[in-house]
């Protein structure tokens, strides 16, 4: 399968955030349990203009780095793996198979206690984390499987999206409402008038950012969608969204997620951290991940080639789609981020974090060490 320009340089910045979201993970916990561990965890709790760094983090940086999810998501329904609905199908299909069938065993484990709320944890995918292990295994990875790996993950943060919306806004203001959307309906009139000067785009963004963050609709949202909005015409490198898509690659995985990373990662692990471990909530969120992906993944994908609704590339196996499943199973980012809008309770949140970070590891290191068997094998059932 040929990848394109574009693909090849998603994938690369993806695999080279994905390292560097391990390191400062690793490093934001180990300031977070040191000698520096007051100064380091009030820092991020620091307010500013009513807010904490880490909420203006996860409040505003975030939305840019939906605005390039959903950038990338139109350019791949425009001209990429979800143009053609018999490409699309199978990664849609798993995509909602692996959100389904964790948040279920989430619901079963939690169902009317106070942490159901966080079905939402295990229905995410990390982009960077999954495509970084995917591209330790070097060449022998064939080019479908980071293709369909790459749509599964960015439909499942449309997924998350829309979970987010439905699900984690609060009481809406349907006045502030109702201005963001008009902003975003005259940024559509633009982008019909064929105004392509990206200023008034940006412009409008932000005004309608501030109007979606007083709404009680999570302000994140607003990065999507204005990246539909943004003007595609053919697509090509002089086009508005493929100049800004182009623009925010790098600032996006090499500088905002990985601020994410250490602001949400700064964890006081104390004493009795395994204490929270017995607990539905990190049975549901690890289970969810670890199992739940994977296997939903791998379910959903079979019930849809079975069916004739999908197809399965030549050179993919089914082995291969459990693999990619294991590799589903890193929620970390999003799943870290739904957790911050899911509780309330500090306590419960620090140790819905711990079992992320402890789900997301064994998911990466079982999906990393299951394909690296089969990649080796001369023959992949």
């Amino acid at each position: 399968m040929k990848l394109t320009k574009t693909f090849k340089a998603f994938f690369e910045n993806e695999k080279s955030g994905g390292i560097i979201l391990l390191f400062v993970t690793i490093l934001s916990l180990y300031l977070a349990n040191s000698a520096f561990q007051v100064p380091y965890v009030a820092f991020w709790e620091k307010e500013l203009a009513g807010h904490s760094i880490t909420e203006w983090i996860n409040d505003g940086l975030m939305t840019i780095f939906f605005l390039l999810i959903g950038l990338e998501l139109e350019r791949e329904i425009y001209h990429g793996e979800l143009s053609n609905f018999k490409n699309a199908s199978l990664p849609i299909v798993a995509a909602f198979g692996g959100m389904i069938v964790p948040a279920a065993i989430f619901l079963v484990l939690n169902y009317g206690t106070t942490t159901q709320n966080g079905a939402g944890i295990p229905m995410a995918t990390d982009i960077a984390f999954a495509i970084g292990i995917l591209s330790l295994l070097g060449n022998k990875v064939p080019a479908s499987l980071k293709v369909f790996l790459t749509a599964l993950a960015v439909i499942d943060d449309l997924g998350a999206i829309i979970v987010i919306a439905v699900f984690y806004s609060t009481s809406i203001s349907f006045l502030n409402l109702g201005i963001a959307l008009a902003i975003w309906g005259a940024l559509f009139v633009l982008n019909r008038m064929k105004i392509h000067n990206l200023i008034p785009y940006i412009i409008g963004g932000i005004v309608m950012w501030y109007f979606m963050l007083n709404s009680g609709v999570h302000a994140t949202i607003t990065g999507v969608i204005l990246a539909f909005v943004i003007p595609f015409g053919d697509g090509g490198e002089k086009t508005s969204s493929y100049k800004l898509q182009h623009f925010l690659h790098q600032p996006v995985a090499f500088f905002i997620l990985p601020l994410f990373a250490i602001a949400n990662t700064a964890l006081t692990i104390t004493e009795n951290w395994h204490e929270g471990l017995n607990h539905s909530n990190s049975y549901g969120i690890i289970l969810g991940l670890v199992i739940g992906k994977p296997l939903g993944i791998l379910l959903f994908s079979s019930v849809g080639v079975t069916s004739g609704l999908c197809l399965l590339p030549k050179n993919l196996k089914w082995a291969h789609i459990l693999g990619a499943g294991m590799l589903g199973g890193i929620g970390f980012t999003m799943s870290i981020f739904i957790t911050v809008l899911a509780f309330k309770n500090p306590e419960i949140i620090v140790f819905s974090k711990i079992a992320i970070l402890i789900a997301s590891f064994l998911a990466g290191l079982i999906g990393f060490v299951y394909l690296k068997y089969i990649l080796n094998k001369s023959t992949v059932v």
